[in-house]
């Protein structure tokens, strides 16, 4: 069974609501059209979804699938403000509930990083899709994330972020990985690009660091890193301060790089 590392604390969705289209999915908005479906998997509070149906209007039909029914009173809200209809619903990856051949567009952000079989997931969600539609997957590579100044208290988050991932059987350092997924599901037709988030001003470093340092101390991350033995509250408490410290500095800086693969079915 998966477990979602991050859950659904408000410092988690503080970061996912800063999601869209253009920032997150870049790579994917070349090959949209109006008139086309698609099925954003694990949109949790809709941010990205609602850009995306959006862009094949008029005429796509768009759902949003998540695990968790937690964000999608907040989706199906940002729809009805931004005039948007989408359809959103609870599903699960490995068994979507669509015939095959049902779809355009599969797309999936930060969601392979989180599953214990990732290559399940990506042949489900090309058995949905339509020939001649796309799969659009997009995950972070943990390992690659750099930050200034250096500070030993993120270098003790990024570790302990890694382990507690790992205890949940997941791959905190997807991006690499998803073409070989792809391959060992059998999909060979794709294309493998990177893009990267990067924070740097001030309300950036203000608002990712905040973000954070609540993840750190109240989240469900917080709560497996403590209940599986991997850090204490105290040692909480002090990744917390590290990322406030960080926030804090003029020179800030920090990116996480992204694996992309666009799947042609």
């Amino acid at each position: 069974m998966d477990t979602y590392t991050h859950g659904h604390a408000d410092a988690v969705l503080q970061s996912h609501r800063w999601r869209t289209a253009e920032n997150s999915a870049g790579y994917l908005l070349p090959h949209l059209r109006p008139g086309l479906d698609v099925l954003d998997v694990g949109c949790g509070p809709g941010t990205i979804t609602v850009d995306l149906a959006r862009l094949v209007a008029p005429g796509g039909r768009v759902t949003g699938l998540d695990l968790s029914p937690a964000p999608l009173d907040e989706a199906r809200a940002l729809a009805a403000e931004r005039g948007v209809d989408v359809g959103f619903a609870v599903g699960d990856v490995y068994a979507l509930d669509l015939p095959d051949d049902s779809v355009d567009v599969v797309h999936a952000h930060q969601v392979l990083q989180h599953l214990t079989d990732p290559v399940a997931a990506l042949r489900e969600m090309v058995r949905v899709c339509r020939p001649g539609g796309v799969v659009a997957v997009r995950d972070v590579d943990y390992a690659a994330t750099t930050w200034f100044p250096a500070d030993d208290g993120l270098d003790r988050w990024l570790a302990l972020y890694s382990r507690v991932a790992r205890a949940n059987d997941a791959e905190p350092d997807a991006g690499r990985r998803l073409r070989s997924w792809a391959h060992a599901a059998g999909l060979r037709d794709h294309t493998a690009t990177t893009s990267a988030w990067c924070y740097a001003g001030d309300a950036e470093r203000e608002w990712w660091g905040t973000s954070w340092a609540g993840r750190a101390t109240a989240s469900a991350f917080a709560e497996q890193a403590v209940a599986y033995g991997l850090a204490t509250p105290a040692d909480l408490d002090d990744v917390a301060a590290a990322w406030m410290r960080w926030a804090a500095a003029e020179d800030g800086w920090l990116a996480l790089l992204h694996g992309e693969l666009l799947i042609r079915v």
